[in-house]
């Protein structure tokens, strides 16, 4: 295993341990040495991966955007968001550590009205979300990756994702609402499709000349 490797699943299994304490203990109350000893470490060891304990959660909402990018990456071009999310996104999609991880960002998610200092870790997140969407959009339409329409439209549906997100974590978690996974499907497809400021959502054919309208 390389060292690379190595360092990003510590950081995440101390991500782990850090989302734990907080959701028992709250961001105030709870410390880098606590979420140290949870771990089994030293604490300036944890100080050499997270920059803050606020910090220490990043990992893991991040993990969760690659995830979702990396599933947006095996979009064929023949079929709909829709159709997509139907086939890859649920619990019974995906390994059962990667489930639990999703349980913690959604409870994490649901703690931000109370936890502003957990909207950094979240945005940050959010960002690497983006810098993906530039990538598939700009693959899926064959339009260059610095395009600022490319851009816009990354950004625009990352904001869309962002929303849904907390509005479906805080409803869950706060007010008990029960939601299937065929409904957060459809409610994300949604908002994706309008903040989309370019046709991506649908079936796409490949551009043959490079000045041809999108």
């Amino acid at each position: 295993m390389s060292r690379n490797l190595t360092r990003k699943k510590t950081r995440l299994e101390l991500s782990r341990h850090a989302a734990r304490l907080f959701l028992d203990r709250g961001v105030a109350h709870a410390s880098g040495d606590e979420i140290a000893a949870a771990a089994g470490i030293a604490t300036r060891t944890l100080w050499r991966h997270f920059r803050s304990k606020e910090s220490a959660v990043e990992p893991l909402f991040a993990q969760s955007s690659l995830r979702f990018a990396a599933i947006l990456r095996q979009w064929p071009r023949d079929i709909s968001i829709e159709e997509l999310f139907a086939a890859h996104l649920g619990p019974d999609r995906q390994a059962a550590e990667d489930t639990a991880d999703d349980i913690l960002v959604v409870r994490l998610l649901a703690m931000l009205p109370e936890e502003p200092a957990l909207r950094s870790a979240w945005l940050m997140s959010c960002q690497i979300g983006e810098e993906q969407l530039i990538e598939i959009i700009a693959e899926r339409l064959d339009r260059p990756r610095g395009e600022f329409e490319v851009r816009l439209c990354a950004a625009t549906v990352t904001a869309a994702i962002r929303i849904v997100d907390e509005t479906v974590s805080l409803a869950a978690v706060k007010h008990g609402l029960k939601t299937t996974t065929a409904e957060v499907n459809a409610h994300l497809a949604q908002a994706i499709r309008k903040a989309s400021s370019l046709p991506f959502c649908d079936p796409v054919t490949p551009r043959i000349w490079p000045d041809e309208d999108a």
